[in-house]
């Protein structure tokens, strides 16, 4: 039977936020679809042994097959010794979904270079190490890779250092497995959250007792078209949607989930003289 939908995944930085919006969706829908395609697969990698055990657990309890693996996605030998035990447990792979991701707050002229590197280790080349150990599993299922940019691969963020530049140069590396591996019937996509609510963004903007985070988040919103923080499930239900049969014919793109905020550089310099700028700014501090 051909499969219809995917069902054996590998997700990192499956313990929270977005990873784990991503495991909890992908095994509720296998639950549900009556597809007859059998329990949802998930192979759920993150650092956190307590954190990745306990949504195992919690996913088991709705029918999925979980394999929690803790992985530090540094280490790029563990990285491909992880995805290599998910294929031979799980007898393939459908889908990976690259999702971990770390940064740091620091200006460019104080950045060590053992954070630079350890920013493109686990944000760039994780996915490189992953996707080449998946290759041979997904070209057999005709499967897809999806992973976790970001709007600052396009808009450069400070003061995250070597944020931006690290997910920029994750989403061409996305594309050049798009062009060379579509031959095999593999897709590959990312999908670029904006400011989404996560333990990553507590401190920025979702601490409710800290008075700049609140501050913060009233600007985030104020200057988003649609005047709200995005959720973990908002893009775990784009990266479902490129993994998925319904994105059968679309690869190597860049999906912002950001609720416009990539659009608004330009009504945000004013547009014509004063246009919403007063508004903008009344809003901001109001709400």
């Amino acid at each position: 039977m051909i499969r219809e939908v995917p069902v054996r995944y590998v997700i990192t930085g499956a313990g929270s936020g977005i990873g784990r919006a991503v495991a909890t969706l992908a095994a509720q829908a296998a639950g549900s679809d009556g597809a007859g395609t059998g329990p949802v697969r998930l192979a759920l990698l993150d650092r956190d042994a307590e954190s990745i055990t306990s949504v195992a657990a919690e996913l088991r309890e709705i029918g999925a097959e979980c394999l929690p693996q803790v992985v530090d996605l540094s280490d790029p030998a563990a990285a491909g010794k992880a995805v290599e035990e998910a294929v031979s447990v799980f007898g393939g792979l459908d889908t990976l979904v690259s999702n971990a991701g770390v940064s740091s707050v620091c200006a460019l002229e104080d950045l060590s270079l053992e954070t630079y590197q350890r920013t493109f280790d686990v944000n760039t080349r994780a996915t490189f190490v992953l996707a080449q150990a998946a290759f041979p599993a997904l070209r057999d299922s005709r499967g897809s890779i999806v992973a976790t940019a970001s709007i600052s691969a396009t808009h450069p963020t400070p003061p995250l250092g070597m944020y931006s530049a690290s997910k920029a140069a994750l989403k061409v590396m996305i594309q050049q497995m798009a062009v060379e591996w579509g031959r095999y019937g593999i897709r590959a996509n990312c999908v670029s959250p904006g400011p989404t609510d996560t333990g990553l963004t507590r401190k920025s903007f979702g601490d409710p007792e800290d008075a700049a985070a609140r501050a913060n988040r009233r600007y985030r919103e104020a200057v988003s078209p649609m005047r709200k923080i995005g959720r973990v499930e908002d893009i775990a239900r784009a990266v479902l949607f490129l993994a998925g049969p319904q994105a059968g014919h679309i690869t190597g793109v860049d999906l912002p989930v950001d609720g416009g905020l990539s659009l608004a550089v330009m009504p945000l310099t004013g547009g014509t003289p004063g246009y919403r700028l007063d508004e903008i700014a009344q809003e901001a501090t109001s709400r």
